[in-house]
């Protein structure tokens, strides 16, 4: 179905993340290297951290201290009580190319995935890992050999979905306790793995392009797809059950609200690095959901 949206934020380059964090809706601009927060009718909009290397995935730790991934840089910050901003982990050594979306838990365990390859340049299409980085900015590479690795969620009973945006799938690992995944197992699937020869192939074998997600109180999980102008409800061993059609690009969604049901939208023409770094397209929208029974 067509949404009922709003727009909360417009005029700005690409959104990723929307987090909601102390009654505000939190959410990284890619090209004006910005994250940013607002009220939900997008009042009071605040700079809240400026990220030179390109801010993307958002989380805090249990103290409330902001963490930021940095994505060209390839590094994790943190930041402090007096606002400035410092390296909580360095993940060079885990990764070559741009890091992506990040899911902090409840003990302040951030989750990160990455590109794997030059996206933006067409580049062959290769694996990317998970990476956890602990609370005092330890670093573990906890799954490896996944296609694009981007938006994650935690399932009510404390498994980690990761959307695989290139591989038609969703994944789900079970969490020990130290935090390390156990193995691969699929959640959801849209259909067969691409052909990964080059991004053509892929492009032409993909169905839904799981991107930046999130997690319903029943379990179910709303997903961007990059590729279909739409946000898909998921449905674990039911597939896609619904879905919300925008008409225009959206990559990210994140619940939020005073009463949980707003789902915000990032949605822009297109995830073209080179287009989107010289307009001012991308918006922040939010549909209100009904409410759960």
């Amino acid at each position: 179905m067509k949404p009922d949206a709003t727009v909360v934020l417009d005029g700005y380059t690409y959104f990723e993340c929307p987090r909601w964090h102390d009654g505000r809706v939190w959410v990284s601009d890619f090209y004006t290297f910005e994250v940013l927060s607002a009220r939900p009718d997008g009042s009071d909009v605040r700079v809240e951290a400026t990220v030179p290397q390109q801010p993307s995935g958002l989380g805090w730790l249990p103290d409330g201290r902001l963490l930021v991934v940095s994505m060209r840089d390839h590094t994790i910050l943190r930041r402090e009580e007096d606002g400035s901003l410092v390296v909580h982990a360095d993940l060079s050594e885990h990764v070559s190319a741009h890091l992506n979306d990040m899911l902090v838990d409840d003990r302040g365990r951030a989750y990160v995935g990455n590109f794997g390859f030059d996206l933006m340049n067409q580049g062959t299409p290769a694996t990317a890992s998970v990476i956890r980085v602990d609370p005092d900015g330890s670093s573990t590479v906890v799954a490896t050999d996944l296609w694009f690795p981007n938006g994650m969620a935690l399932t009510p009973d404390g498994e980690l979905l990761v959307d695989e945006t290139l591989a038609n799938r969703i994944s789900v690992f079970a969490i020990d306790d130290a935090g390390d995944l156990g193995e691969r197992r699929d959640w959801a699937t849209f259909g067969d793995l691409p052909d990964m020869t080059d991004m053509a192939s892929v492009m032409g074998g993909i169905r839904l392009a799981p991107d930046g997600c999130a997690i319903d109180t029943d379990g179910s999980l709303w997903v961007a797809d990059a590729l279909g102008g739409r946000i898909a409800h998921v449905v674990a061993g039911q597939g896609v059950v619904d879905q919300l059609d925008f008409g225009s690009g959206v990559f990210a969604c994140g619940l939020g609200g005073e009463d949980g049901r707003t789902l915000f939208v990032c949605a822009a023409p297109d995830f073209d690095e080179h287009a989107r770094k010289v307009a001012r397209d991308g918006k922040l929208l939010a549909v209100q959901l009904p409410a759960t029974t």
